[in-house]
């Protein structure tokens, strides 16, 4: 996937609402996999503002290509996330998101 940061949101696909939003202000997703048979799950992963809860139980990679976050783990730890950070979610990494400005990321479900 070359350029990943340039793709226009339009490019994207619509994945819809979150699927457990908290408040009123409903997150919406937009994607683009580029996952072909017996690859990991990897792509490009867009939200917009809202709060939610994270669904994905697998170990997850992500490089942050745009926006700004707060991802709270279930143990109360806080992650504070902005443009040009990395970071790694072991498996069964269960906590909030916090969108504070639509959030691009790259990523990789490690299986």
């Amino acid at each position: 996937m070359k350029q990943p940061a340039r793709l226009a949101s339009g490019d994207l696909e619509d994945w819809g609402p979150v699927k457990e939003p908290f408040g009123d202000l409903i997150a919406q997703l937009r994607g683009r996999t580029g996952t072909r048979d017996g690859e990991p799950d990897y792509g490009i992963w867009e939200c917009s503002p809202g709060r939610w809860r994270r669904q994905i139980k697998e170990a997850e990679f992500t490089y942050f290509l745009a926006g700004r976050c707060t991802f709270i783990a279930d143990g109360g730890q806080r992650l504070e996330i902005e443009a040009g950070d990395a970071a790694y979610w072991p498996a069964k990494s269960m906590g909030v998101w916090e969108i504070h400005e639509t959030v691009r990321k790259v990523y990789i479900l490690l299986k």
